[in-house]
């Protein structure tokens, strides 16, 4: 899916630098940020509205003790 994005010019600047001295497009970079940085995008910004349900006490927390418990662990 197409998609396009605004840089600022100095980000632009270290883009055009990378892909004019390896020969790759900035193209190629940008899938390869997005890829392999999506992954820590998620954690980073689902985690923080998790821990924000959990001040507000909407979600449930258990202790380690709980879930060793629970499991069987401390048998």
């Amino acid at each position: 899916m197409p998609t396009s994005i605004r840089l600022d010019p100095d980000t632009e600047k270290r883009l055009d630098f990378l892909a004019t001295h390896t020969g790759r497009t900035k193209a190629y970079y940008l899938r390869e940020l997005v890829e392999h940085g999506l992954g820590d995008l998620e954690d980073y910004y689902l985690a923080a509205e998790e821990l924000e349900r959990v001040r507000k006490g909407e979600s449930k927390i258990h202790s380690a003790a709980e879930v060793r418990a629970d499991l069987g662990l401390d048998n």
